[in-house]
């Protein structure tokens, strides 16, 4: 039987975002209407079969992320989520809150940061493959250079999102 989730959507000042969260209110997917296919995607290869019933997400969670986007970028801190995916998948989700708003990281840098300083490559697909978008902040990362490399919800929303939380870019 398929794991019942239950999916919402988001008003926010760069596209509605869908809520994807659990019987227990744990957010487990957030990404944008126009990639809802990928969101999907993502939920299936890390939760297995899953059933997506239209459903409100909890008042704390919408609340946080409105403040977030209205200007509290620490109200990100108060969301709980949960994600699946390889040990390594979840070492580099579980390290990406750790970079504070406002601050940027090399995919480098963290693999360095990790333990693992040849696994750039391997944090970049984690980074991709994250389903929790802006709560699991796969934003703050770019390239080696300082370019904006790679965004699954596109080049300018990483954009609007490093500008939000004061990163020149």
């Amino acid at each position: 039987m398929p794991e019942s989730l239950r999916l919402d959507r988001l008003e926010t000042p760069i596209g509605v975002a869908l809520l994807v969260t659990d019987g227990g209110g744990v957010l487990r997917a957030l990404d944008w209407e126009d990639h809802e296919t990928r969101m999907r995607q993502l939920l299936r290869l890390q939760c297995g079969d899953v059933a997506l019933k239209e459903a409100k997400a909890p008042t704390a969670v919408k609340r946080a992320l409105s403040a977030y986007f209205d200007g509290d970028l620490a109200q990100l801190g108060e969301i709980a989520w949960r994600v699946a995916g390889t040990p390594f998948q979840r070492k580099v989700w579980s390290a990406l809150p750790k970079i504070p708003a406002g601050s940027t990281l090399s995919y480098g840098a963290l693999a360095v940061k990790l333990g693992a300083p040849r696994a750039m490559r391997a944090v970049g697909h984690a980074n991709g493959a994250n389903p929790i978008s802006v709560v699991v902040p796969c934003h703050r990362l770019i390239g080696a250079n300082g370019s904006l490399v790679k965004y699954g919800g596109g080049l300018e929303r990483k954009r609007w999102l490093l500008r939000h939380e004061g990163v020149e870019v």
